[in-house]
């Protein structure tokens, strides 16, 4: 016979739960767990499958010679000291190039591009729709095929060997980011612009104070684009550039050639260059992803 039964009460301090009740909150949280991997099984699968090849590259990094080509996957000594070796001067130049035509490449894109995108959101003007199928026609228009020619117009000026003939086209706007942030700027309403103009604002000073500081996702994820093109790019620089003003795309094949079955220094060397890549988008993750998913909303 039960307690209530007999006529007993359990005492004030008491709360005792049912045996069933305790067992469903004793097994609530490996059952959220379960259900959490169910839920995002595919997405853990995409991330184990982008991991694993940095996950690989950074441990045959750390690998002795002999490891590195014995085909062991986990390194039986921790050789940090690849990294050190392969940070010579020639890496650092290579590093200090690839700075130069990423942060030089992308601030001229923003310069330029900001206010073309602009004005083919704002503004009605005869032309506008032929400029703007211009601009797709432009990136729809592969790089190799005016590499020719541009490069018979930069030898002219007497740039070729170096960056420069891929960073000062920049100033001119690209077509993508134009493309992007115009797709943008026709989505904010034309309202808050309307009233900055009542206010006495110009049209410059309504763009600048108003209408980019609602785009800056847009305008960061154009930037960040901009920015892991140029660090990652290798047809350019190896057309135009010479040995002394190498990017680390162009500098990592150099170094591959020159320590042809070193794997660990290869991959130590590779880590170091995609490691601030990682950190940059990680960082700026957040704008990033609001940035791309709310470009392009209204044609």
């Amino acid at each position: 016979m039960t307690e209530t039964a007999l006529g007993l009460r359990p005492s004030p301090g008491t709360t005792a739960a049912p045996p069933a009740r305790r067992r469903a909150a004793g097994g609530t949280r490996p059952r959220r767990t379960l259900y959490w991997i169910a839920t995002h099984a595919i997405a853990i699968a995409l991330a184990i499958m982008f991991m694993a090849p940095v996950l690989f590259m950074f441990l045959t990094a750390v690998m002795t010679d002999e490891q590195a080509l014995s085909g062991a996957l986990w390194p039986s000594e921790w050789a940090w000291g690849n990294f050190g070796e392969v940070m010579s001067s020639e890496m650092l130049r290579w590093l200090g190039n690839t700075l130069l035509y990423a942060g030089l490449g992308t601030a001229f894109m923003l310069v330029s591009s900001v206010p073309v995108a602009y004005a083919l959101a704002r503004f009605r003007f005869r032309g506008r729709k032929l400029a703007l199928v211009l601009v797709i026609t432009m990136m729809m228009l592969p790089p190799q095929v005016v590499v020719v020619p541009m490069y018979i117009v930069w030898a002219r000026f007497e740039l070729t060997g170096s960056l420069w003939p891929l960073i000062i086209p920049l100033l001119f706007g690209d077509a993508y980011s134009i493309f992007l942030l115009r797709q943008f700027l026709v989505t904010i309403p034309k309202d808050y612009a309307d009233a900055a103009r009542v206010d006495g604002c110009g049209e410059f000073t309504a763009m600048m104070r108003v209408v980019l500081p609602m785009a800056r996702p847009a305008i960061a994820a154009v930037a960040l684009f901009q920015f892991f093109y140029c660090w990652n790019d290798y047809f350019g620089p190896l057309v135009y550039a010479d040995p002394d003003h190498r990017p680390l795309a162009v500098g990592i094949a150099t170094f591959r050639a020159a320590h042809n079955v070193e794997w660990n220094l290869t991959m130590a060397a590779t880590l170091l260059t995609v490691l601030p890549v990682i950190v940059v988008f990680f960082l700026a993750q957040r704008v990033f992803i609001q940035g791309v998913t709310l470009t392009g909303v209204k044609g």
